[in-house]
């Protein structure tokens, strides 16, 4: 750490309802969802006087190279540093990890254009602002919600589920909705159908169906059921800093 580094949280995020609405012309999906923050965070050390990315902790499938959404998010302010990237949000689980990383660098660089900001990653958009908000289009129309201070449980499988793959099949499934408030989890449990053997296991502890984040592969449930493999997370206003 340097004089010049600013330490910044990257909260989780929760999609809690997800209806898929249609697909533009460009083949992007639109939707209407909710989504909240949480103070499941990664940390960013960001110092403007350095440059380059490392990242601490994490899958082995996480790239430090242009493709890294915190990447994207500097190219995108036209900016350069040197941050080093505390990794504790499972990645290719549904909470918005890589997104919300950007959506701490852009926060920093007080950059407030939401289409760009969706432009290098759907969630990023919500991720910049976070709290809960009311998201529509592609990711891009964020619309604030009162905050409303929640708990809940999730169980992240040692699955990864890929989004491109869990729309596609979504698309070829003829674009299904679903009782459970969240349209893609018909899909997800194709591309990954040992996702229910977690599900159950959580539907079982909490007394209540769970419901999935996103495109996967997390299972979330209201209040707190501590457990093995469990973690009990609350909701985060708009803002949200840890103490450092």
């Amino acid at each position: 750490m340097t004089d010049s580094s600013t330490f910044l949280a990257a909260p989780a995020k929760l999609t809690i309802s997800l209806k898929m609405t249609g697909i533009r012309a460009d083949g992007m999906h639109l939707i209407d969802a909710e989504m909240v923050t949480l103070d499941l965070f990664d940390t960013l050390e960001v110092d403007p006087e350095g440059d380059g990315l490392t990242v601490i902790g994490g899958g082995e499938d996480i790239q430090t190279g242009p493709s890294n959404l915190v990447n994207q998010a500097l190219a995108l302010v036209g900016r350069t540093a040197g941050v080093s990237l505390t990794k504790r949000i499972p990645s290719q689980a549904g909470l918005g990890g890589g997104s919300s990383d950007a959506g701490a660098i852009l926060r920093w660089a007080g950059f407030d254009d939401l289409g760009a900001a969706a432009g290098i990653g759907a969630d990023v958009a919500f991720c910049t602002v976070g709290g809960r908000a009311r998201v529509f289009g592609i990711g891009e129309i964020i619309e604030p919600l009162e905050f409303i201070e929640r708990t809940f449980t999730v169980v992240t499988p040692p699955i990864a589920c890929s989004t491109p793959a869990v729309y596609r099949v979504w698309d070829d499934l003829g674009g299904p909705s679903h009782s459970s408030g969240n349209d893609l989890e018909p899909a997800a449990l194709v591309v990954a159908p040992e996702l229910a053997t977690w599900r159950d296991e959580l539907w079982e502890a909490a007394g209540t169906r769970p419901m999935l984040a996103g495109s996967g592969s997390t299972w979330f449930v209201d209040g707190a059921h501590p457990g093995p493999g469990r973690t009990v997370v609350k909701t985060t206003p708009a803002g949200w800093q840890p103490a450092f």
